[in-house]
Order: structure tokens, then sequence, then C-alpha cells
């Protein structure tokens, strides 16, 4: 069982920039960051496969989000710059273990993580 608690959503003006920080209890092999827009279904923004340091962002933030992990206390970031008003959304942390690469990128696609976070709330006002 990994515990997850994210952190750092706020309200910010478009161009602006935020870090979203996720603590984890314990090592994930397997890290993403989703969010979900009210009336919109969950979608993968960021993936780390952190076995290989491999990461995969979705079309709509590549360029201008990361994701990033801290081996050292299996905390998983995502930095965003120039936000835009559609990223407004809940942002949500997830993992799993016993990933291949593969299997890891599935997961993504499918939304299919056995552990979340609580989220975090990101507005992004024009």
């Amino acid at each position: 069982q990994v515990q997850l608690v994210e952190s750092g959503g706020d309200s910010v003006q478009a161009g602006g920039s935020l870090r979203l920080s996720c603590r984890a209890s314990g090592y994930s092999d397997c890290m993403a960051w989703f969010r979900q827009a009210p009336g919109k279904e969950r979608e993968g923004v960021a993936l780390i496969y952190v076995t290989a340091g491999v990461t995969t962002t979705a079309d709509s933030v590549t360029g201008r989000f990361a994701i990033s992990v801290d081996n050292a206390t299996n905390n998983l970031y995502l930095q965003m710059n120039n936000l835009k008003p559609e990223d407004t959304a809940m942002y949500y942390c997830a993992a799993d273990t016993r990933s291949t690469a593969i299997s890891c990128y599935t997961r993504w696609t499918r939304t299919d993580f056995r552990f979340w976070g609580q989220g975090t709330q990101v507005t992004v006002s024009s």
C-alpha cells in the first residue's frame, strides 16, 4: 500500500507557473499525474517510469509541464509553466508497483492505478 498526498494547487493567472508535489509513503516504480475538470473524464497529464527515469507528457501540456521524482524521498512533482485557463482542474497523483515500462504506460492510458491521492485544485484565470 502506498499513500499519496498532493499539495501545491492554487489560483493563478494565465501565463503563470505552479509546482505540484505528491508525498509518497513508499517506493513506486510507476507514478503519474492526472487531472479532472468538472463534467469531464479524468485524463493523464504526465507519467514517469521511475525505474528508468523515462517520462511522458500529454500533447496538451508538452513543452509546458514536466514531471520528476526525488529518488531519495519517493516524492513526485509536476512543474507547470505557461498555465492556461484550460489547465483548470483537480490534479491527482497516482502510483503503482511491479511495473514494466510497457505496463506503466498502459496503466496511464487506461487511468488504471491502484494508489491515488485526494487531489489538489488548480485554477487558472484569463
